[in-house]
């Protein structure tokens, strides 16, 4: 129980920190609804869960090779430069209340988009890693069991924090005008190409 508990904790947390991805939950919440928002969030979390289990396993270590380090910051830049000019481009293109059915995302095809986002920062890994030597060394996670319980915590506790920040957003949507929904848009699209700009500049200063 304390591991579940601990990894509940890491993963509410981590996921609490603003970041793209959060943006990206918040306006495609605004556009497309709490099921879009939540399949967002079940995308996050999933994602969460898979690297802490690969930091867990030690993986961390292998990202330290330059040029897959290279290859995978790259790649996570362009992913979430891709996501930000998409959400630029819908803020100019769609006005709240006029999407036409093919321009509102499916919580399926949200999902998907959630996952592909939330894997574009694989170097995020080497974090979960440290964390875990941290929790392994604190008693928490220094046996098979006990990680396994770590990592599950992780990923409910992230699911926890996407699910309350989409229902909180579904809540306030009717509340909210084009204006502000189209200003949220280029937040979040602004929030993911700088992010994904900064990504790209620190991996390219590396080599």
């Amino acid at each position: 129980m304390k591991a579940l508990g601990v990894g509940f904790g890491l993963g509410f947390f981590v996921a609490a920190q603003l970041g793209p991805m959060s943006l990206f939950l918040m306006r495609s919440t605004l556009r497309g609804g709490l099921k879009v928002g939540l399949a967002i969030g079940a995308g996050i979390a999933a994602i969460d869960a898979l690297y802490a289990t690969l930091g867990a396993a030690g993986a961390g270590p292998v990202l330290t090779i330059d040029p897959m380090r290279l290859v995978l910051g790259l790649l996570g830049a362009a992913v979430l430069i891709g996501l930000g000019v998409r959400t630029f481009w819908s803020a100019f293109r769609i006005r709240h209340g006029a999407e036409v059915p093919q321009e509102v995302a499916t919580p399926r095809r949200a999902f998907l988009t959630s996952l592909a986002g939330t894997a574009s920062n694989p170097l995020t890994i080497a974090s979960w890693a440290a964390l875990f030597a941290a929790a392994s060394a604190a008693g928490a996670a220094n046996s098979a069991g006990s990680a396994a319980a770590l990592v599950a915590g992780v990923g409910l506790g992230s699911l926890a924090w996407v699910s309350l920040l989409a229902s909180g957003i579904a809540a306030a949507r009717r509340r909210l005008g084009p204006g502000t929904i189209r200003g949220i848009d280029l937040a979040a699209g602004a929030g993911m190409v700088g992010s994904g700009g900064v990504l790209a500049v620190g991996t390219l200063r590396e080599h």
